[in-house]
C-alpha cells in the first residue's frame, strides 16, 4: 500500500512539474502572441501584460478570433450587447465600460444598450425565481414549449 501511495505522489509530482515548467514551445507561443497583440492593437495593454504566460496565447487567440473578429456569425454590435448584458450580471466595471463603448462604436443606440442591460436583469430575476422555487423543468418545458415553437 505504501509503495502505491508513494508511486502516486511521484507520478503527481512529475505531472505537476511537467505542467508548471513552461517548455520552449510555450515561450515561443507567448512571444508570438505578444507580438500579435502589438500588431493588432498597436500596443500591449497593461491588463494583458499582467496576465500569466501560461494560457496567454490561447486567451488572446480566443479574444481576437471571437470577440474582435467581424467574420463570425454575430455582428460586432450584437456581440458587444451580449457581452454588456453578461458583464452587467457579474458585475465587472472594466468590462461594462469596454462593452458599452464597443457597442456604441458598432452602432448601438443608448436605448439598445439600456435594453440589453434590462434583458440581463430580467433573465437574472426569472432564473432566481425558477431555480429558487424549484419549478419542475419538464413541466416548465411542457407549458412554455408551444409558446416558443417547441
Amino acid at each position: 500500500m505504501r509503495k502505491t501511495v508513494n508511486a502516486l505522489f511521484v507520478s503527481a509530482a512529475l505531472i505537476v512539474g511537467a505542467v508548471a515548467v513552461p517548455a520552449a514551445a510555450d515561450e515561443a507561443s507567448y512571444a508570438a502572441a505578444v507580438e500579435d497583440v502589438e500588431q493588432t492593437l498597436g500596443f500591449v495593454p497593461t491588463f494583458l501584460k499582467e496576465m500569466p504566460k501560461a494560457g496567454f496565447a490561447g486567451a488572446w487567440q480566443q479574444l481576437k478570433d471571437l470577440e474582435f473578429s467581424e467574420e463570425t456569425a454575430l455582428s460586432p454590435k450584437v456581440k458587444a450587447l451580449i457581452g454588456l448584458a453578461v458583464v452587467s450580471q457579474i458585475p465587472c466595471s472594466y468590462c461594462i465600460w469596454a462593452d458599452a463603448a464597443s457597442a456604441r462604436h458598432a452602432g448601438a443606440t443608448d436605448e439598445e444598450i439600456r435594453e440589453a442591460v434590462a434583458i440581463a436583469a430580467t433573465e437574472r430575476f426569472w432564473s432566481t425565481m425558477l431555480n429558487g422555487l424549484e419549478i419542475d423543468l419538464d413541466q416548465f418545458k411542457a407549458e412554455f414549449g408551444p409558446l416558443v415553437g417547441e
